[in-house]
């Protein structure tokens, strides 16, 4: 029997793939557990249409990446921090903080998630990387000076 899975299932393969396998094991375990459906016409149908569905949806994140690459990519933004005398900083500047001034700067809205760096504890810019995507990253400069 052929069976559409609805799930990854370790042993067969990954959510949206057909698979064929025994009809009691489709039967008693896969269907009743909701790990996959009977490949019928009807639902090979509806399977192709939501993988056209989840590509345009793909195509669309990419473009809105590149879009967002474009605005920040080699740009500065400011964030200022307390620092003492000697320019030794109090704390340091987090990717929140960085998310915060490419917002108000750049006014391009970020998820903080996004931002890959470790904390900045020095006074002076820094290269900061942004994964947009799975495949589009930007770098930001990151100008660190005293409030």
């Amino acid at each position: 029997m052929q069976v559409i899975l609805i799930e990854d299932v370790k042993s067969l393969g990954k959510k949206g793939t057909i698979v064929k396998v025994n009809d009691s094991y489709a039967r008693n375990y896969i269907i009743p557990h909701k790990l996959g459906i009977e490949a019928t016409k009807a639902n090979l149908n509806d399977l192709k249409l939501q993988n056209a569905n989840a590509e345009k949806l793909e195509a669309a994140k990419i473009a809105n990446a590149r879009d967002m690459k474009a605005a920040i990519d080699g740009k500065t933004v400011n964030v200022p921090i307390r620092a003492g005398k000697d320019g030794k900083v109090f704390g340091s500047v987090t990717s929140k903080e960085v998310a915060e001034a490419i917002s108000r700067d750049l006014k391009v809205d970020i998820d903080k998630k996004k931002i890959v760096m470790d904390p900045i504890k020095a006074i002076g810019v820094t290269l900061v990387n942004v994964k947009l995507h799975k495949d589009i990253a930007a770098t930001v400069n990151v100008k660190v000076g005293e409030a």
